[in-house]
């Protein structure tokens, strides 16, 4: 009778571990399975067919048929423009982001050689950089003469922002490197803390900014690097869209 139940209880020992195993392997497969499905590369974003909020504006400044109505044309042409500016998600959605740049290009160009039509930077300074927040324009005068520009600029960011009023450029860096972002900062001329012009490898348009420096083309930072010396003037002011 012992033997038998010896043997009893040595069969419900091996049945629950047998259990245990089990289970152990099941709890094992099924965070696996999740994990594979976690770790499945996202499809690329696809070209979307619904017409946005800007449509016909945005179809205007493509040179497309302004019809109002998303094609897939349409989509293509505001694909192209949204890569080639960093602007997300880059689907062709005609919002509120991609026509803000539009309509900011819009306004550059309507500057033409008269930047400083409205009298808002100083005219009695001399040879003077003046940075427009608000059109995101920067040009150099002397007096009431256009000497560069104007270019388009890439300046602050929303907590960020390029502070505004009279400075003057106190130090010049051709090769500097920031200290804080480790990214090179190319014809670096200092004018306000750590806010400098400086060339950026990037499109002027492309959002939401800069950490507070004023981003310019290779090409145009160098042309302010040969024109301006250190003490010469810089003004901002205005107010960038979106901060």
């Amino acid at each position: 009778m012992e033997h038998r139940r010896r043997q009893h209880s040595e069969r419900l020992t091996r049945a629950r571990r047998a259990g245990i195993a089990t289970a152990g392997i099941a709890g094992l497969v099924v965070p696996l399975a999740v994990s594979l499905a976690t770790a499945a590369p996202a499809q690329a974003a696809s070209c979307t067919t619904s017409t946005g909020p800007y449509q016909k504006k945005v179809e205007k400044f493509l040179g497309r048929p302004v019809d109002g109505k998303q094609s897939a044309a349409d989509c293509k042409a505001t694909r192209a423009f949204q890569a080639k500016h960093g602007i997300t998600p880059t689907i062709g959605y005609a919002g509120p982001v991609t026509w803000g740049v539009m309509d900011l290009m819009n306004k550059q160009k309507a500057a033409g050689k008269t930047p400083d039509k409205a009298k808002k930077c100083p005219t009695n300074k001399g040879r003077i950089a003046c940075v427009d927040l608000t059109r995101q324009l920067s040009w150099i005068q002397d007096g009431k003469k256009l000497v560069y520009g104007p270019v388009p600029v890439r300046t602050g960011r929303d907590g960020y922002e390029t502070r505004t009023g009279l400075k003057k450029i106190y130090w010049k860096h051709k090769n500097h490197v920031s200290t804080i972002y480790d990214v090179p900062m190319p014809y670096s001329q200092f004018f306000d803390g750590g806010q400098a012009f400086h060339s950026a490898n990037l499109s002027m348009w492309n959002p939401p900014g800069s950490h507070g420096c004023v981003n310019m083309t290779s090409k145009d930072a160098a042309a302010y690097w040969s024109r301006l010396k250190t003490g010469d003037d810089v003004y901002v002011y205005g107010r960038k869209p979106g901060t």
